[in-house]
């Protein structure tokens, strides 16, 4: 049976693909700071050695905005090669090397730190999550209108979809940078903005906001994006009922 570690394992996308990895028979160990068999906290690594000993592949799905990443993936790293483990699975972002945002500049660092490292590895980079997308729309809609950046557009994808193709990816060998995972259409955010107000039945206005920066600049440009892979199938929209249907 392939053992297999899962870091973030109670987040959005880690708890997915410790699912789906279990439904193929996996040995999925779940690492995150709550876990109740890998609590570990990888900001320190303690504990990490015993969680990866044995272990054929890791899939790195932790991650913070808050910083702290290139730490984090420094001692999973060194645990792993201290352990022999032949195959490390990470999950970035698409435009990590185009826009010059702190989150996206330590997860190239990172990408980096794992191509450095030794380690087999497989890098698959994706456009941002549907939910994403909703946490900011759903935020700003507090807001008498709802605010968005103007000019951006989006091409967001089902977190269920990225977690298939990890679970693909983790399940085989060691296959470097693959093809990028997009959503399946590039949107403005105006749009995206005004699907959240339809289906949730609210009323506001939705106001472009130009921003200044380089970052809100590559945004514009759409470094972010990748339309030659778009080969995610479900819409914001077809989320955002999915979404209802669950909690309504």
């Amino acid at each position: 049976m392939t053992t297999i570690l899962v870091t973030g394992a109670t987040g959005t996308l880690g708890r997915q693909v410790s699912e789906r990895l279990r439904t193929e028979g996996a040995d999925v160990r779940g690492l995150s700071r709550r876990s109740p068999s890998y609590a570990v906290d990888l900001r320190d690594g303690k504990g990490l050695d015993a969680a990866v000993d044995g272990v054929d592949t890791i899939v790195h799905c932790a991650s913070s905005p808050r910083g702290g990443d290139d730490r984090a993936a420094g001692f999973l790293i060194e645990a792993a090669r201290r352990a022999g483990v032949p195959h490390l699975v990470y999950i970035s972002i698409v435009g990590v090397d185009r826009v010059p945002l702190g989150y996206y500049t330590l997860k190239h660092q990172v990408e980096r730190m794992i191509e450095d490292s030794g380690v087999g590895a497989t890098i698959q980079r994706t456009t941002q999550f549907h939910d994403l997308v909703l946490s900011v729309v759903s935020g700003a809609a507090k807001l008498p209108v709802l605010p968005v950046p103007a000019g951006v557009s989006v091409q967001p994808v089902d977190s269920g979809e990225v977690a298939d193709r990890l679970a693909a990816l983790a399940l085989g060998a060691p296959a470097g940078r693959v093809p990028d995972l997009g959503g399946p259409e590039v949107r403005k955010f105006t749009d995206l903005a005004g699907a959240y107000l339809r289906a949730t039945g609210r009323r506001r206005r939705v106001v472009p906001v130009r921003l200044a920066g380089k970052a809100y600049a590559a945004y514009r440009s759409g470094g972010h994006l990748s339309p030659e892979h778009a080969v995610g199938t479900v819409t914001f929209e077809e989320f955002l009922a999915r979404r209802h249907r669950r909690t309504g």
